[in-house]
C-alpha cells in the first residue's frame, strides 16, 4: 500500500551547514527506507539516497529544503530525515562530534 507523495520543509540550523558528515547521515537514513526520497533547494531536486547529490545542494545554515518521499514507508522516511535536521546532525555544544 503506497502512502502517496508526502513532503515537509526543513531548515538547516547546523552552523556548519550540510557538509560531508550530515550528508552521509541523510543518505544512510534515506537508504533505510523503500520510499523514493528527494531534497529540493530552489530549482535543484536531488536523490536523498546519494551523498554526492546532497553535497551539490550547498545547504548552508538557514537554508530551507523541501523533503519529499513517495512509497510505502514515506511517512517514516520523512520523519527520519526531519529528525536529523531537528537534532542538528548531533553537532554543536550539546552533541560533540565523535572522533
Amino acid at each position: 500500500m503506497s502512502a502517496g507523495r508526502l513532503s515537509k520543509t526543513v531548515r538547516v540550523t547546523n552552523p556548519e551547514g550540510v557538509h560531508a558528515r550530515p550528508a552521509d547521515m541523510i543518505a544512510k537514513t534515506a537508504n533505510r527506507f523503500r520510499a523514493q526520497i528527494s531534497l529540493t533547494k530552489g530549482s535543484l531536486k536531488i536523490d536523498a539516497k546519494s551523498i554526492l547529490s546532497i553535497l551539490t545542494l550547498v545547504a548552508e545554515c538557514g537554508t530551507e529544503l523541501l523533503v519529499e518521499a513517495e512509497g510505502p514507508d514515506a511517512q517514516d522516511a520523512l520523519d527520519g530525515i526531519a529528525e536529523l535536521f531537528h537534532r542538528n546532525f548531533d553537532e554543536g555544544p550539546d552533541h560533540p562530534v565523535p572522533n
